[in-house]
């Protein structure tokens, strides 16, 4: 009776862990604001790592969770002198992920707030978000 008790058990496991799974994001984009890096996970697996540019000195990059609101592959702020902002993921007002010329900068903040990548990264990240679809992707920024 016992081994019958704890295989149905297992198997509910199975099934909660399963439904779980369906529910969670296809498409991570885990931003890591002390490590300046940004790691994109498709179901579940990562499949990229790229250094990033958060928020310098008295700007602000928010942490949180977001789903991308808007996307538009080039974007020129209009905050910022209109700034070019290739290939932009907006997740939170006026918080984006895109591309950037200031490779040089990436690994360490620099931004007004915005999640800086090399725009062939960008790119990247952009396509995936365009295939798998902003409902299905998660934008996570923490510490």
């Amino acid at each position: 009776m016992n081994n019958r008790i704890l295989l149905a058990l297992a198997f509910a496991g199975l099934l909660l862990g399963a439904s779980a799974q369906g529910h969670a994001a296809s498409l991570v984009a885990n931003i890591n604001v002390s490590a300046q890096t940004m790691t994109v996970v498709k179901h579940g697996r990562v499949i990229h790592t790229w250094k990033v540019s958060t928020a310098r000195k008295g700007y602000i990059t928010p942490r949180g969770t977001w789903r991308p609101k808007r996307m538009h592959k080039m974007w020129h702020s209009r905050k910022y002198d209109m700034s070019p902002m290739p290939y932009s993921v907006f997740y939170h007002g006026g918080y984006a992920i895109h591309g950037t010329n200031y490779v040089k900068n990436l690994g360490r903040p620099a931004s007004h707030g915005c999640v800086r990548l090399a725009t062939a990264n960008a790119a990247k990240f952009y396509s995936l978000v365009k295939q798998i679809g902003p409902g299905n992707t998660r934008i996570v920024v923490t510490n």
